[in-house]
């Protein structure tokens, strides 16, 4: 795997489809894999992050938590869920508007 996106969420219903869809639409030529962790959100974000998983299941792995871990906690658990070679973050009230955002940043790095 070349590359993971992180997600983590809590109680991110307003904004979490705003952030899928800009991960989604990255123009990306490697492999990767977009891993959401959600810590017992109490709102609509876990159905939200489901209903994405069973659109895209070879690409979207949804863990939830079942009581809450805290923010710490619930990133480190993201973060060790992830098997590329390089992680990408994304926070579940943030998006990415720019399409060419993990190419540009996989190629830095790689260079």
């Amino acid at each position: 795997m070349d590359l993971s996106v992180c997600i983590v969420t809590y109680n991110h219903e307003k904004f979490i489809r705003d952030c899928l869809d800009g991960v989604l639409k990255q123009i990306f030529i490697y492999d990767y894999e977009i891993i959401i962790c959600d810590d017992n959100s109490s709102d609509d974000t876990l159905r939200i992050c489901h209903e994405y998983q069973r659109r895209y299941p070879n690409l979207i792995k949804v863990i939830s938590n079942h009581q809450n871990m805290g923010m710490a906690h619930n990133f480190y658990k993201s973060i060790s869920l992830c098997d590329g070679d390089y992680i990408a973050i994304c926070e579940g009230d943030d998006y990415w508007c720019d399409p060419f955002k993990l190419q540009k940043q996989y190629d830095q790095l790689e260079n």
